[in-house]
């Protein structure tokens, strides 16, 4: 089955993949360091930042830029939070510029943490995912 490209995540990563089963294959062969890149230009936020919300550290970062590849699991953390930022953008309507000032300033429900930063495990970007879903059915908690 093919999804419509705003239905596949991973758009601001610059990924073209037709369905969900292609989009696993891509992780699992990692992807090509111009992901991060392509999420710098459509988030705003620098490589080195991004990298080291997903665990990457600058020596490994530099290696990575090198061999032109991230692994499995940084291609996996960088499309969590790559759906995060997403599904914010779609929260505020396409404005990305609110939707990052919201994903990077520190929020009670997080631990005082940024909704970002929060994300860079599965269960805390599903929480960040769920309060996002909850903004815009108009719950607010």
């Amino acid at each position: 089955m093919t999804l419509p490209y705003s239905d596949v995540p991973g758009r601001t990563l610059g990924l073209r993949a037709e369905n969900l089963g292609e989009l696993i294959r891509q992780v699992e062969r990692g992807f090509s360091f111009n992901t991060l890149r392509s999420m710098e230009s459509h988030a705003g936020i620098s490589v080195a930042r991004i990298a080291a919300i997903i665990g990457i550290p600058e020596r490994t970062l530099a290696r990575r830029k090198t061999e032109g590849r991230l692994t499995s699991d940084e291609s996996e953390r960088l499309l969590l939070i790559s759906r995060v930022f997403e599904n914010t953008v779609d929260l505020f309507e396409g404005d990305s510029t609110n939707a990052l000032k919201w994903l990077t300033t520190p929020k009670k429900a997080f631990e005082n943490q940024t909704p970002l930063a929060y994300s860079r495990t599965e269960l805390g970007a599903r929480e960040v995912e769920n309060l996002t879903g909850r903004l815009e059915h108009g719950i607010f908690s």
